[in-house]
């Protein structure tokens, strides 16, 4: 078995930014594909040219189409799982007799399970054996996949129950240019970054109607309540959504031309349906899933989210987006921080 110090199992535009980082921090990394003929051609041209094109890709980053070859080695010091939120359980599945001991496992992932209504988190260590659980860790935070990339400075955050892989972690990922910071809130950091997306097709679809920086800064302001409130709920410490996870996610998301989730929203306010806008996209945006089960969870919790509720019937009951944004500005006065 060779020396890989490095795992990245998922080969999107988020994992193959993750393996150049690792790569750049001198870590002999492999990533895996879902699609053959990537694979072959990152090994051959060193460019992801389905999900990050005119990105060069350091040469100690190779790419694998099994999930076996990826993890056949010694010395490993990572393993990341960068998969969409409904692909974790299936991928998490395959993973249970490959995964090493003593070394962080970290979930770069955001969204919640349509079917169970499950985070990343539940989902892992409902599928994982025990003696895996205290490496799992999670990476969530404001962090567009092609800046990082590139290299433009960035923070994130790392969540873990075990400090002690936490900061392997943190040692492992961060550099001059990711600076990663960590903390024991697992369910904060993942109701942050799972709801942000939901926010920012709110804010896509404001904009593609037409309003202004008032309405979206009040959207943003009002969805921070709202991953408050749901969080609160949840058990989550109430600092960590003003933080990376939080606050910084949401404003990146809202506001950032990246940002897939936001573009959906865009189109939706200027009057595409749904899934013609899905239809054009090679990547997955991840806040129309992930709308759908925090919907769902905030009624199973009795959490009041209006916000998430109104994106809810707008993507799957088809409801016109200004006349969802007439009943939000219509509703009864309030208290601002009434809970």
């Amino acid at each position: 078995m060779a020396k890989i110090s490095a795992v990245v199992i998922g080969g999107g535009s988020w994992g193959t930014a993750l393996a150049k980082v690792l790569a750049e921090n001198g870590h002999q990394t492999r990533l895996w594909c879902r699609e053959l003929d990537l694979v072959e051609t990152i090994n051959q041209s060193h460019v992801n040219s389905m999900y990050m094109p005119g990105i060069t890709l350091p040469d100690n980053l190779t790419a694998h189409g099994q999930l076996a070859d990826a993890l056949d080695a010694t010395d490993i010091k990572i393993v990341m799982l960068v998969v969409p939120s409904h692909h974790l359980r299936s991928v998490a599945r395959q993973l249970v007799d490959l995964l090493p001991s003593g070394v962080p496992i970290m979930a770069a992932v955001k969204g919640i399970e349509n079917e169970s209504l499950e985070l990343p988190s539940q989902i892992l260590e409902g599928t994982l054996p025990a003696r895996l659980h205290a490496q799992l860790t999670y990476l969530s935070g404001p962090s567009f996949a092609k800046e990082v990339a590139l290299g433009i400075p960035t923070g994130v955050l790392v969540a873990a129950r075990d400090e002690s892989y936490a900061c392997l972690a943190q040692d492992v990922l961060g550099n001059q240019r990711l600076r990663v910071y960590r903390t024991d809130d697992v369910i904060g950091v993942e109701i942050g970054g799972a709801l942000k997306n939901v926010v920012a097709i709110a804010a896509g679809i404001s904009d593609g109607l037409g309003f202004g920086h008032n309405s979206r800064a009040a959207l943003i302001t009002r969805g921070l309540a709202e991953i408050g409130r749901l969080a609160h709920k949840l058990g989550a410490h109430p600092m960590t959504v003003s933080g990376l996870s939080g606050m910084g996610d949401l404003v990146l998301t809202c506001t950032g031309d990246l940002s897939r989730n936001r573009q959906v929203g865009l189109e939706l306010g200027k009057g595409k349906k749904l899934q013609q806008i899905l239809s054009e996209m090679t990547m997955v945006a991840e806040g129309v899933k992930t709308s759908k089960s925090a919907y769902e969870l905030s009624r199973r919790e009795q959490v009041e989210m209006p916000l998430t509720e109104g994106i809810y019937r707008v993507l799957y009951e088809d409801s016109d987006p200004r006349k969802e944004v007439a009943e939000l500005m219509a509703r009864s006065p309030r208290p601002e921080r009434d809970f």
